[in-house]
């Protein structure tokens, strides 16, 4: 007998088969052979911080007895089981491909050795680079009465080191010392090249320190030494309401994180049993435990592909975003931006388009204002810089930093002091929600009058990500966004009574509530017997009343494609329900991150950019931004993008009633990639 399913498929669960995607995207032959490398590295990092929030937070509603049921059918302990076995599997899988992948390498001249395999020549200037380099650096750290086991940082490589001294019989307990491979090194340490040869080889520094340990335990034996890594629990819970500096407790806090709960331990496999042991009962690991067949933490792949010379052959081809054509020949931004609104499309398009913005507004005499919101940026961020020159040169200047975008805490804090110091007002937001909005306002005095310029987005101003996310940025002048843009900086910044947002929606007053009317009109239409549709793309759609407001839509006949690259707890094509919902994700060279939500309101099609997923914490616990575009030929252009996606048969993953994912078939057509069809700029430009 067949088991009904739930309604909903589980988020933890739906999150696994999306880094089974990214992993899928290691083991395609058809990449490049050093981007499948990269993918390969994406995959461990984000399972690190699946580990450290979701399964953390799960471990702790086992450890506090929670037994209830959550929304998808599973209890912690139910769901615990299934992760483990899960994820057990995908490392499996993962380290199975990072074998073919560098056996593909070595036929490419790139290898990784181990120290047996080098000759003379090389075995000595790796055992130079260990003395002169190396060593100096090391630290053992032995474990006996007089010295407790040290602390062990999270996702930190170490050594376990087993040792006796000549004479001590075997069956006597051994001594044992860890030994923190250290980070500040390059993981992948280059060898010389063997004469006449045009191989690229390295060893690793943690083989590299196995093969010399000897020289940091003088007098006694090494006979058994073997890496490991610890996951903690990395989440911050803060209690705001009591904080009084709610900037100094997050420092707090993230000194506290280095000593949060073990939830995953990992080892090299065939670690010998008294260091496992040793490992698990001072960890109090229990069931969470990742035997590793290959190096450990794979995230280093991603700087040792950034580091290889050459090898162009074996990459994508090299794509340099263009500076957006509408500021190509003009000095003066603000007079383009009068006369039209002006989309921007990254990564395709430059970012530094943006940062030019704020550099013009901050050297402007007639900007009396600038007032924006920082979630993630970057480490050398020009914004920063022109925002300290702005407030430098007497400009009133507001940043809304986000100190809680999780495990960029210390960077943010670091930006807020800067700005602080430049004479910037620094807001960290509401209590109890986090400011997770992309918007940039500027005030400017023109003929007497006051103009607002805005620029809102659906990622972060961050110049790094954006050579790496596609996102969509949006320039405007039009006054209700402009009304709107100054009604919520002064709703996060001040006292102020619930607005009536003209063209915003706003979370967590009412973007759900705007939603939902804008989904039920469809459905009203569809009713009615008109034509109606719905296509959002988003990173993720957990929201249970959300998925319900979409079912209602699907039963009454609208038709609903959701484009989520990622945690989906939807269940789409189930007759009754959600047959006319289609969902599908995209996994390819750049992450998918743009919010775009579509509705076709009996023809007269509306078009919004959003910083919000559909998540229960984006909609209820953070200051999300939903703006419509009101210029015809930019919607037709952003509808061009949603096609586009909808339309991919290579990289596109259709889901199943199941859960499961199936690549979308190129039986009724030719293969159609839409992240590079998007690289035709002139194309989808050209529409306007």
């Amino acid at each position: 007998m067949t088991k009904q399913l739930s309604n909903y498929v589980n988020r933890d669960l739906s999150w696994i088969e999306f880094n089974r995607r990214v992993l899928q995207e290691a083991q395609d032959m058809n990449n490049p052979l050093l981007e499948r490398t990269k993918f390969l590295a994406i995959v461990t990092s984000n399972l690190d911080e699946f580990i450290s929030v979701r399964v953390a937070g799960i471990q702790m509603q086992m450890r506090a007895g929670l037994t209830k049921m959550d929304f998808t059918g599973y209890t912690a302990q139910g769901l615990w089981k299934r992760l483990i076995k899960r994820t057990n599997q995908m490392v499996h899988d993962q380290y199975r491909t990072y074998r073919e992948v560098f056996r593909c390498l070595s036929r490419e001249g790139i290898f990784i050795r181990s120290i047996d395999e080098l000759n003379l020549t090389q075995t000595k200037a790796v055992s130079d680079y260990f003395h002169e380099i190396v060593f100096p650096v090391l630290t053992p750290m032995a474990v006996d009465q007089s010295r407790p086991f040290p602390l062990v940082h999270t996702k930190e490589l170490y050594l376990s080191v087993l040792l006796r001294q000549d004479g001590d019989p075997e069956e006597e307990e051994p001594y044992f010392a860890i030994v923190q491979v250290p980070s500040i090194l390059p993981r992948f340490v280059p060898v010389p090249g063997r004469t006449n040869s045009k191989k690229t080889e390295f060893v690793l520094l943690e083989d590299l320190i196995e093969k010399f340990i000897d020289t940091l335990f003088n007098g006694y034996i090494p006979f058994s030494v073997s890496p490991f890594r610890i996951t903690r629990n990395s989440d911050i819970n803060l209690n705001e309401e009591d904080a009084e500096d709610l900037l100094e407790e997050i420092e707090k806090e993230l000194r506290r994180r280095r000593w949060g709960i073990p939830v995953r331990l990992e080892v090299a496999k065939g670690m010998h049993p008294y260091a496992l042991e040793m490992l698990m009962e001072e960890l109090e690991i229990e069931d969470n435990l990742f035997e590793i067949d290959g190096p450990l933490d794979l995230s280093f792949l991603m700087k040792f592909v950034n580091a290889l010379p050459g090898y162009d052959h074996l990459r994508y081809e090299r794509m340099e975003p263009v500076y957006p054509r509408e500021f190509d020949d003009t000095d003066d931004m603000f007079e383009v931006i009068r006369e039209r609104d002006v989309l921007m499309y990254h990564p395709y398009e430059s970012f530094a388009a943006v940062n030019d913005f704020v550099t013009q507004a901050a050297y402007d005499p007639d900007v009396l204002a600038i007032k924006m919101t920082l979630y993630r940026v970057s480490g050398q961020s020009a914004l920063v810089q022109a925002l300290g020159k702005a407030a430098e040169s007497g400009k009133q200047v507001t940043v809304v930093v986000e100190l809680k975008a999780r495990f960029d805490e210390e960077r943010n804090i670091a930006w807020a002091r800067q700005l602080e110091k430049s004479g910037c007002h620094v807001v960290y937001g509401l209590v109890g929600l986090k400011t997770h909005a992309k918007i940039l306002l500027v005030v400017r005095r023109e003929q007497g009058t006051l103009r607002r310029y805005v620029h809102v987005g659906t990622g972060n101003y961050n110049d790094n990500t954006a050579t790496l996310y596609t996102d969509i940025g949006l320039f405007t002048s039009h006054p209700i966004i402009g009304g709107d843009a100054s009604a919520l900086f002064n709703e996060v910044t001040g006292y102020s009574s619930p607005y009536e947002w003209k063209a915003f929606g706003v979370a967590p007053t009412d973007l759900k509530e705007k939603l939902y009317r804008l989904i039920d009109r469809e459905r009203e239409n569809a009713l009615a017997g008109k034509p109606a549709k719905v296509i959002a793309k988003m990173n993720s759609l957990s929201n249970q009343e959300m998925i319900d407001k979409l079912y209602e839509a699907s039963q009454a006949g609208v038709k609903i494609v959701l484009i989520v690259r990622g945690v989906c707890c939807l269940r789409p094509g189930v007759p009754g329900r959600s047959e006319n919902i289609k969902v599908i994700s995209i996994v390819d060279r750049f992450l998918e991150h743009s919010r775009i939500m579509y509705f076709y309101n009996g023809g007269e099609e509306e078009v919004y950019l959003s910083s919000a997923d559909w998540m229960t914490r984006n909609l209820t616990r953070r200051i999300e931004l939903m703006c419509p575009v009101f210029d015809p030929a930019l919607r037709q252009i952003l509808i061009r993008m949603l096609e586009l996606n909808i339309n991919d048969n290579v990289k596109a993953r259709e889901l199943q009633p199941s859960g499961a994912y199936v690549h979308v078939s190129q039986e009724n057509g030719k293969p159609l990639r839409s992240q590079f069809e998007a690289k035709a700029i002139s194309l989808w430009k050209g529409l306007a």
